[in-house]
């Protein structure tokens, strides 16, 4: 089962020079919530911009590098031998960037996508969703979080 997890700005920007421009603690622990005890896939520059393996996660990064080793993490060349080195059963996350979601959107079952309800200048945006293959299966609406001033929403999209 192939999920990506995102957090998208109302106008598709998801982040500016390799970093992200919101921090909603509230996104932060559905995060947490919905991948622990699962594999995480990312891109490198992903990877760089968390800065270490996620805990409680199998972390795959995905690299052209084929001598670079990152401590904590497997390491794959490819979208591709990334899933394959997991059970298809198994529910795993696709947490970045965005050639990498590029390549994940026509493959994933499921998406868990956090709405902000803001525009941002960025560069670096999330592939358009066609809609019409995805229905959506639940959403939690906010009018702003605990420490962030914007509305934003939890959206589940199944295929």
């Amino acid at each position: 089962m192939i999920n990506i997890i995102v957090a998208v700005a109302k106008n598709g920007v998801i982040g500016d020079k390799n970093s992200l421009l919101w921090h909603i603690r509230e996104d932060m622990v559905h995060f947490r919530t919905l991948t622990s005890g699962h594999p995480v896939i990312m891109g490198r520059k992903t990877y760089d911009s968390i800065g270490r393996p996620l805990p409680k996660r199998t972390n795959v990064v995905i690299t052209r590098d084929t001598e670079l080793q990152i401590e904590g993490c497997t390491m794959a060349h490819s979208l591709e031998e990334a899933i394959a080195l997991f059970d298809p059963q198994e529910e795993i996350f696709i947490i970045g960037g965005a050639q990498i979601y590029t390549q994940a959107l026509p493959l994933a079952h499921r998406i868990y996508l956090t709405v902000v309800e803001r525009d941002y200048q960025g560069d670096t945006s999330f592939p358009e969703i066609d809609y019409s293959v995805w229905r959506q299966t639940s959403r939690e609406d906010f009018s702003r979080g605990e420490e962030f001033e914007h509305p934003f929403s939890f959206i589940t999209l199944e295929r």
